[in-house]
């Protein structure tokens, strides 16, 4: 079919000489109106997917129904798979066939078959032609990665160009891009077209040194013309156009990008210089609810932007302890503009997408690979071997990095990562120097610190006050007290320490026995029911129970959990709104709650044990009970990040804080007592300290200070 001439020619257009996304609009500026002023156009770009394959033809219908012609080069996708059968001496033009068709047998096809059906349909009329372009040197399959194009039009003028766009919406309008122009009637430009043709046609004819251009695949082209069958009267509309604002298919791997209205605050700047002043390694110590999490994708942002200008993918693997924070991570990472992979549970559910990216990105296809994992599943076999196989840079983002101290975790750290980064409020582990020391060891140190009070006073986190109710203990829990105090006093006497907190040891089980008893002190309820009916028109509460149940004698039955305790005091005592958030609550279940919570008119309270220790973001708390009776700094700086996390219309907290302690006159080893007293009242003073109201928690915690000779905390 001999193409219709245009009305005008190129050389009436008005074209610069350079386009870019900054300054002008590349699509609007530069390829429609050429397209629409030529009769040929020769294009060569990087890749070949059914989506942007489909966006292509969308992008050139009005060019082809003027009787347009076109010749398309673009580089094949190929998974490990393919590569591994080159490698194994397979034929090369079979594997190719196998891969296109696997690109247009792809689950998402179905949004597309409109616009595939149009290839076919152009590809039968003799408009367009596809052929297919490889690196092929030393016996390696690399990506061709040249984009260049030319117009002609019908008087024979020339317009050549080259420059980053790939010939899709996401290549052309949604990224940055741009493109150098050389008119060819123009001097000096005419030379530059002239070339830049002559290369795009020894191309067409495979006559470039170490590249193979071959054609297009019978089965694959066979497939495309039964597709223009299917869809014989498949019509784009305008607004559905590749060069057009809306379309409804995503092109292409994803780049990293700060979310629109997402601004970098001046701390969590501050944070990135310092870590990539370390070359790219080190540990963030941020309070609870600072936001360590933009931070670390703001810095994933700046080094992919970096290695990008090198022509270099980024891998970037986030290790979550726990499945809800991998979902939140996940949900954060899209929000940067890349879809991760979500590595836990059965590897059959991840393991062939992560291989298929990663061997995107050794092929050029894909800058940013990104995996999130749980600890548990990180530390697998399985995923051990994919990541010992990584050789592209690689960076690790560990959450609540404290976690991987442990001797089970911290051998899965994988040396070949370029880049480390550890954020934790506290990744001090307590009682565990060795554990803390290698994870200096691999992330690097502290690079940057900020601690409560200065996120308080810059308005990082909202103002609280402190609320401690000294609780006394029943005459069986008084009891039960002495009992174990005598017992952990003989511990002590054969030289054990307070600080041997390990399951297996004797002391150990005694202490958690007796932080049991204090945890699940009767006297905290009454306490508690009076604290609820003073903020029971409060909505966004709270309570933090203690773990198990209560401790009895032995051969006595078992007492009641305190969560249950709880929410029959909320719901059924004071007919408030309340639910449980424990760990028998399914994932789909913990959203919707923190969906009701976070509405301010369904749900009240939440009744937590352990759950919203990690990572959960509820910034709506204003009010936090803790009846748990934690020693551990880390748990307890945990539960007061949570409730003083920023929220619109937040501007204070309350914590509430529910201390037993043995009665008055009870016969106990002072210095012994004194020693675990210290531990409890570290945490009290540690939460007055920066509340509004320090003064009065100093006069609500002085007799028991003065009794025990501990003014000094």
């Amino acid at each position: 079919m001999s193409p219709v001439p245009s009305l005008k020619g190129l050389r009436t257009l008005e074209i610069a000489s350079r386009y870019r996304s900054d300054r002008e609009d590349v699509v609007q500026g530069f390829y429609v109106p050429a397209l629409a002023a030529a009769s040929t156009y020769k294009r060569a770009v990087g890749y070949f997917t059914s989506t942007s394959l489909a966006l292509f033809a969308r992008g050139i219908r009005e060019f082809a129904d003027r009787g347009g012609a076109m010749q398309l080069i673009a580089s094949p996708c190929l998974n490990a798979d393919d590569i591994a059968d080159i490698d194994r001496g397979y034929d090369v033009r079979r594997i190719i066939a196998r891969a296109l068709l696997r690109e247009l047998d792809a689950e998402e096809r179905e949004a597309l078959l409109d616009g595939l059906g149009l290839v076919g349909r152009l590809i039968a009329e003799g408009r367009l032609e596809i052929k297919l372009a490889f690196v092929e040197q030393r016996g390696r399959i690399g990506i061709y990665h040249e984009k260049i194009g030319i117009f002609r039009d019908a008087v024979g003028d020339l317009i050549a160009f080259t420059g980053s766009a790939n010939e899709t919406l996401g290549g052309l309008a949604a990224n940055f891009e741009s493109v150098e122009v050389y008119l060819g009637w123009l001097p000096g430009d005419g030379t530059r077209a002239l070339r830049i043709e002559k290369d795009f046609d020894n191309l067409w004819s495979d006559k470039t040194a170490n590249l193979r251009v071959v054609g297009f695949p019978e089965v694959a082209r066979d497939r495309l013309l039964a597709l223009a069958e299917q869809h014989p009267k498949a019509q784009v509309h305008a607004r559905d156009d590749a060069f057009g604002p809306i379309v409804d298919v995503t092109e292409g791997p994803g780049r990293l990008g700060i979310p629109h209205g997402l601004a970098v605050r001046g701390y969590q700047r501050a944070a990135i210089e310092a870590w990539l002043g370390q070359r790219g390694r080190g540990i963030l110590k941020m309070a609870t609810g600072t936001g360590k999490t933009k931070t670390a994708m703001f810095a994933a942002c700046q080094l992919a932007q970096v290695l990008s200008q090198r022509e270099q993918p980024l891998v970037l693997l986030i290790v979550a302890p726990f499945q809800h924070l991998v979902d939140q991570w996940v949900a954060e990472v899209e929000s940067f503009g890349v879809r991760p992979v979500a590595v836990y549970e059965s590897s059959d559910r991840w393991m062939r997408a992560v291989e298929e990216q990663l061997a995107a990105a050794a092929l050029g296809q894909r800058p940013v690979v990104a995996m999130v994992a749980t600890n548990d599943s990180f530390a697998g076999e399985r995923f051990q071997a994919v990541l010992a196989r990584i050789r592209r840079p690689l960076l690790v983002i560990a959450d609540e990095a404290h976690n991987l101290g442990s001797s089970a975790y911290r051998q899965a750290l994988p040396a070949n990562a370029t880049y480390r980064m550890a954020l934790s409020a506290t990744p001090e582990r307590w009682f565990d120097d060795e554990g803390t020391a290698a994870l200096s060891d691999y992330f690097g140190p502290v690079v940057y610190e900020l601690g409560l009070g200065q996120a308080i006073e810059m308005g990082a986190l909202c103002r609280y006050r402190y609320l401690p109710r000294l609780v006394e203990l029943t005459d069986t829990e008084n009891e039960l007290y002495v009992n174990l105090t005598k017992q952990i006093a003989q511990c002590l006497s054969r030289g054990l320490s307070l600080n041997d907190t390990e399951s297996d040891s004797p002391i150990g089980h005694l202490l958690r026995r007796r932080a049991a008893i204090l945890g699940h002190a009767e006297g905290k309820l009454p306490r508690l029911h009076a604290d609820l009916e003073t903020f029971r028109d409060t909505w966004f509460q709270l309570v933090y129970c203690a773990e198990g149940t209560r401790p009895v004698e032995t051969g006595e039955p078992a007492g009641p959990s305190q969560v249950s305790q709880v929410m029959d005091l909320i719901g059924n005592r004071l007919g408030l709104s309340a639910h449980s958030y424990v760990s028998d609550t399914p994932r789909a279940q913990r959203r919707a709650l923190l969906r009701r919570f976070s509405s301010g008119d369904d749900l009240r309270v939440l009744v937590a044990m352990r759950c919203l220790d990690e990572g959960v973001d509820i910034p709506d708390a204003r009010v936090g009970y803790l009846l748990a009776s934690s020693s551990n700094p880390r748990q307890f700086i945990q539960r007061r990040g949570r409730i003083l996390r920023r929220a619109p219309g937040k501007d204070f907290a309350q914590i509430v804080d529910y201390i037993a302690v043995p009665q008055d006159g009870t016969p106990l080893n002072f210095e012994i007592e004194r020693a675990l007293l210290t531990r409890e009242l570290e945490r009290a003073n540690e939460f007055g300290r920066l509340a509004d109201n320090y003064e009065t928690t100093l006069a609500a915690l002085r007799p028991l200070k003065e009794k025990y000779h501990l003014m000094h905390l």
